[in-house]
């Protein structure tokens, strides 16, 4: 079992499915080289790519080869010239590159204070990024009532 994705004109991807493994071509048409070009023949106007379910920010999670940066997601970008899959530029101040493994970057670091962990002993604190003022802004935090054993609006 393969991923393909398929890709419109503008490069992005408009749709993602469940293929035939590209190692197997014994039943590959004899007209087409690979399963991408079978699968691009489908749907007129589209091209498609493989695209690897276990790769995020260029690691594969199982240890194996990483492949085309990341998985494709409808609405992501295929990015010819680096032969990769990224989400859609979620902010016009953040950066992608192959040296932040195809995953976008804000200017500024996420705060380490945000508690992901939710150690009960600190508040959970719940930022948004502010394109305007290029900064982290907390919108609310929690705090974990040691009586009720419920976290709560802080």
């Amino acid at each position: 079992m393969a991923h393909y994705a398929y890709i419109n004109s503008e490069n992005q991807v408009v749709d993602v499915i469940t293929g035939v493994d590209e190692n197997d071509t014994s039943n590959l048409p004899a007209e087409f080289s690979s399963w991408e070009e079978f699968y691009a023949n489908q749907r007129e106007g589209l091209d498609c790519k493989r695209t690897s379910y276990n790769t995020t920010g260029n690691t594969h999670r199982l240890g194996g080869t990483p492949f085309r940066g990341n998985y494709a997601d409808i609405g992501g970008v295929y990015d010819p010239v680096n032969d990769v899959f990224y989400m859609s530029q979620p902010f016009p101040s953040w950066t992608i590159s192959a040296d932040t493994n195809w995953i976008w970057q804000c200017p500024v670091d996420f705060p380490t204070d945000a508690n992901h962990e939710f150690d009960t002993s600190l508040p959970v604190k719940n930022y948004v990024w502010n394109e305007e003022n290029l900064e982290w802004e907390n919108t609310h935090s929690l705090i974990y009532n040691t009586e009720t054993e419920i976290w709560e609006v802080e």
